[in-house]
């Protein structure tokens, strides 16, 4: 047997769990092969236990148990570093648990603040970037970790109750359409939930970066004057935080 057929049969026994993949071509050491197999197994499940601790808490020890195993027969890891094994949990979760968009949401918020901690540098906009700016041509550049998705439950307070080890939330429904959104402002991840509106501005934003056409959208959508003030106020709180970190024209 050529080292390279060894070495895929090997891989093939790691990945697929299967007996064939083992010993079709004289790997005969099943009990030695069955080691390796649950280390391997074994690290991929602790690398998802550190990727995702609180859908653990929230999901309880063997039911994560059991939608990791699921991940793992399906997603071999496929990057240079582990680090970036779990990117694609959500699709087990909506596979296991289709009615619990809770969790699938619980999973996104702790994949994602990991990924934005990680994100290009942005240095923070100075009052005197703002001077001069012709706000009906301006472009904002938003920050190159933001991330934002469709929010349709309390999983934002779920997580917060875990991180904060107080009460957690029994699971519900939010009662109106809002938005997640995370980034990084310095050296910490940012995780804020928002209405719809404020959905929408940003996704409008990452569309097309002018602030005027945001604010001719929001006048439409508010009303001339109501939606100009919601343009300004929105404005202000995301230069502040760090969500908008640059002007152009």
């Amino acid at each position: 047997m050529m080292l390279a057929e060894m070495q895929r049969d090997f891989s093939d026994w790691l990945v697929r769990a299967g007996d064939d993949d083992g010993l079709r071509r004289g790997l005969v050491a099943t009990r030695g092969l069955a080691a390796y197999q649950n280390n391997y197994r074994t690290q991929l499940v602790n690398v998802l236990r550190a990727s995702y601790p609180q859908l653990k808490l929230a999901m309880g020890d063997e039911a994560f148990l059991q939608l990791a195993i699921h991940y793992i027969d399906r997603q071999p890891p496929s990057s240079w570093t582990l680090d970036a094994y779990g990117a694609d949990l959500p699709d087990s979760l909506q596979a296991l648990y289709p009615h619990n968009p809770d969790l699938q949401e619980l999973a996104w918020i702790e994949w994602t603040l990991s990924e934005v901690f990680v994100a290009a540098d942005a240095a923070a906009l100075s009052p005197t970037d703002l001077d001069g700016v012709d706000w009906e041509t301006a472009k904002l550049r938003l920050s190159p970790g933001l991330r934002h998705r469709a929010a349709t439950t309390n999983a934002m307070a779920i997580w917060s109750a875990l991180q904060d080890e107080t009460p957690v939330p029994e699971a519900e429904m939010l009662e109106a359409p809002a938005g997640l959104v995370a980034w990084r402002q310095g050296f910490i991840s940012r995780l804020r939930q928002v209405d719809a509106i404020e959905h929408a501005a940003l996704l409008s934003l990452q569309e097309d970066g002018h602030f005027g056409a945001l604010c001719d959208a929001l006048a439409e959508r508010l009303g001339e004057e109501p939606g100009i003030a919601r343009a300004g106020q929105l404005l202000a709180e995301w230069i502040g935080s760090g969500i908008v970190v640059g002007v152009s024209h």
